[in-house]
């Protein structure tokens, strides 16, 4: 695919992933590809490789005889972070904060825990620098500069934690944090409270106690859900 071609291809994506997820296009709405290529001024071929992406991500289904239907929502793949991206620019954005804040405060303690008994001295250098990142960026509005140093630590929490079914769960927690500073679902600066969890729960995890990582990531995602009561409510 020429550079043009890709350039095309995400133009077509960006306008219909987020129409699809937003409810533009309900389930079972059948997309009239033709009329849209036209209208998005783009060739079939590119409208057909769009198509094959959004098949992927399970939003939509191709049949013969009854053209690109979308799919009913329980059957997205709810997991991939560009649908999470489009879901979270949607005006659903707030229960779809909660939904995957909820996921993370079931499967990030448990993560915790498992790391603070399986983390590489590597890891627990990560983290601690990751820590210490979020504490030197934690005033003054530097939310951008401070969401790096967050998406690391908990990137670094999910793969230490040695389950191959939690280290993918990184993307998914990245998208959850994204969406948080640039949707505006933070604070002008973050809570010191939870900055200081972090340094803690990175201090457990070097230490060994999974017990204290535990109980400290579950105080985390908690303090999310409960901004999330005054911010997104």
């Amino acid at each position: 695919m020429t550079v043009q071609a890709r350039g095309l291809h995400a133009q077509v994506l960006h306008r219909l992933g987020p129409a699809i997820t937003a409810g533009e296009y309900p389930p079972g709405s059948v997309l009239r590809t033709d009329e849209l290529a036209q209208s998005l001024g783009v060739s079939r071929s590119v409208m057909r490789e769009a198509v094959r992406v959004l098949e992927s991500m399970q939003l939509v289904a191709s049949r013969r005889r009854v053209g690109v239907t979308v799919r009913p929502v329980e059957e997205w793949n709810v997991y991939d972070p560009q649908v999470i991206r489009w879901r979270l620019a949607g005006a659903d954005r707030p229960r779809q904060l909660r939904s995957l804040t909820v996921l993370r405060s079931a499967v990030e303690p448990v993560a915790a825990g498992l790391a603070a008994r399986h983390a590489s001295a590597e890891q627990c250098a990560e983290l601690t620098r990751c820590a210490l990142g979020m504490v030197a960026t934690s005033r003054g509005q530097r939310l951008e500069e401070y969401l790096v140093h967050d998406v690391g630590f908990h990137r670094v929490i999910l793969t230490a934690s040695g389950n191959e079914m939690f280290a993918p769960l990184g993307d998914v927690v990245a998208e959850v944090l994204t969406g948080r500073t640039r949707h505006e679902v933070m604070f002008e600066d973050p809570d010191p409270a939870a900055v200081t969890l972090h340094v803690k729960v990175a201090e457990a995890v070097r230490e060994g106690d999974a017990e204290e990582a535990e109980r400290l990531t579950r105080e985390i995602t908690t303090g999310a859900l409960r901004e999330l009561d005054v911010l997104a409510p």
